[in-house]
């Protein structure tokens, strides 16, 4: 527990603090044994330690070693009960929980303790946030898109059913061990010990240098979610109306992620953590990771009191799957920007692993970590910019130099081959892989205007007659009776319009000046 002014900093007694440093050291060596225990276990039974005779006194020193640690967590506690400080701050969250007023609630967040014990600040259940019309969330979580069966039209028979639980049971096992880890580092007890330091200054610089609140909101699935709200809406900037939801990457947190970015270019700003991140509790699946967006979007909407149409959905890297959930789920949301987003795992999970389990990480990846960028990102008729990092080691499946392997490449084609089906037929689409070959803005420039002719004014002028005519709800057929010249210059005008490139590698922060607002008509 600290307090975030410097000049009241916390300090402990010697007492607590030499406790403090011995717990905190006996709960890294946990994390390490747990990580381990697979190898361990496997060493000791091959080399005959887990016989009975040997398992017994084992346990009677792990017992007496239990027993040394709660009288260290007792000493600890005897070290803070007499500290004045932390009796005042143990003061204050107690009136907190009693009556969460707006002057407990300030006083309370002059402190940076453990988030277990912060009050809940918004409830999935509170009246005022139910969405009767579209049927809400549940118990069970709010509605996913689901894949479809690998093998359609086939009997699901009791025999087929036994035949497939060892796959099934696999994939469990890898998707709920190695497989989340690997997708979402960031949840590893062990990379947010490293981090906690960074983490607590980014905090605290939220809080002091821009008025940052904190607050804590609980998920349909129990999960407490940890966010941040930087009001911008009392400055003189017009972007301070709008509220950019920011959603981080798989090792991102918002003290030190891409919140940073809308923040520096004026608008009003909603960071939170992925389940599992930081304060925020629960494990980063894609159930549970909806379901914490689901939460921080109705946070936004009735307690902040933004509207739909000032509220912008800004992604980096996989926060482009709660991204694109908010966009299909709120359709009412004003943008979207996904800033070195993907299509699809599969491929991306594909890269890493062996070609012998082709089959396990498929399957894996359809029942447990379905990331479904493109599919939910279809389901949102506003707009939408995608930012193409040129020299993306993360989401390439070939090597950075391979630019067409980047799969904010598929995300581009899947959202305009279903916008504008006729536009994106055999010319368009060929048209559009070889403007995506470009990895400069020379070549670009290059490429549209002096190879093909795009003229701009005649492709607006077509679009808008189309939108008058036939209303402004996606698929449009237009393009159905043109030329293929005519296609060509639409399909590029389009790709344009939607992807954005910026040279730079996948982990490199977005400058302000590149946080630009989606086109729309």
């Amino acid at each position: 527990m600290a307090s975030t002014s410097h000049d009241t900093y916390y300090q402990p007694r010697a007492l607590e603090k030499h406790a403090d440093s011995i717990l905190a050291l006996a709960s890294v060596f946990w994390s390490i044994s747990y990580y381990s225990s697979p190898f361990a276990f496997f060493y000791l039974y091959r080399k005959g330690y887990l016989s009975l005779s040997k398992v017994v006194p084992f346990s009677h020193y792990a017992g007496t070693l239990l027993l040394l640690l709660a009288g260290v967590a007792c000493l600890r506690g005897i070290g803070r009960w007499t500290n004045p400080q932390y009796r005042q701050f143990i003061t204050i969250l107690e009136a907190t929980h009693r009556n969460q007023s707006a002057e407990n609630k300030r006083q309370l967040a002059n402190y940076n303790f453990d988030f277990k014990s912060w009050p809940v600040d918004f409830h999935w259940k509170e009246p005022s946030s139910r969405k009767e019309s579209r049927g809400g969330p549940s118990y069970q979580g709010v509605a996913l898109l689901r894949p479809e069966p690998l093998h359609r039209g086939t009997a699901d028979t009791l025999l087929n059913r036994v035949k497939k639980l060892p796959c099934q049971i696999t994939s469990y096992l890898v998707a709920h061990t190695l497989g989340r880890r690997m997708l979402y580092p960031g949840s590893v007890y062990l990379l947010q010990k490293a981090l906690m330091p960074v983490l607590l200054q980014g905090q605290a610089r939220l809080v002091e240098e821009c008025n940052g609140r904190r607050a804590k909101l609980l998920a349909c699935d129990g999960n407490e979610i940890d966010t941040m709200f930087v009001d911008r809406r009392e400055t003189s900037e017009p972007q301070g109306q709008k509220l950019v939801i920011c959603c981080e990457g798989n090792a991102g947190f918002y003290e030190v992620g891409c919140i940073s970015t809308p923040l520096e270019a004026g608008y009003s700003v909603l960071g939170w953590n992925h389940p599992g991140f930081a304060g925020s509790t629960g494990v980063p699946f894609p159930q549970n990771e909806a379901n914490a967006m689901d939460v921080v979007v109705q946070f936004a909407i009735y307690r902040l009191g933004f509207q739909p149409q000032d509220i912008i959905i800004y992604a980096w890297s996989i926060g482009g799957f709660t991204a694109t959930w908010a966009a299909m789920s709120y359709p009412d949301i004003s943008a979207v920007i996904l800033d070195a987003s993907f299509d699809d795992l599969v491929p991306l999970a594909l890269k890493v692993m062996p070609d012998s389990w082709r089959g396990l990480v498929t399957r894996t990846v359809r029942q447990h970590l379905n990331l479904n960028n493109a599919e939910q990102l279809c389901r949102y008729q506003g707009p939408v910019l995608l930012i193409r990092r040129t020299k993306d080691e993360i989401i390439t499946t070939t090597v950075p130099e391979d630019i067409m392997s980047n799969r904010g490449n598929d995300l581009l084609l899947k959202l305009l081959q279903y916008r504008y089906p006729c536009v994106m037929a055999e010319e368009g689409l060929r048209v559009v892989r070889q403007w995506l070959e470009a990895s400069s803005q020379l070549e670009e420039a290059a490429s549209i205007f002096s190879r093909w002719e795009v003229e701009e004014d005649w492709c607006l002028s077509v679009l808008r007659s189309y939108q008058a005519e036939r209303g402004p709800d996606f698929p449009w057929s237009v393009g159905e009776d043109m030329n293929a010249d005519g296609r060509q210059q639409l399909a590029l005008f389009l790709a344009q319009k939607h992807l954005h490139n910026f040279e730079a590698t996948h982990c490199t922060p977005l400058p302000a000046q590149n946080f630009q607002m989606p086109w729309h008509l």
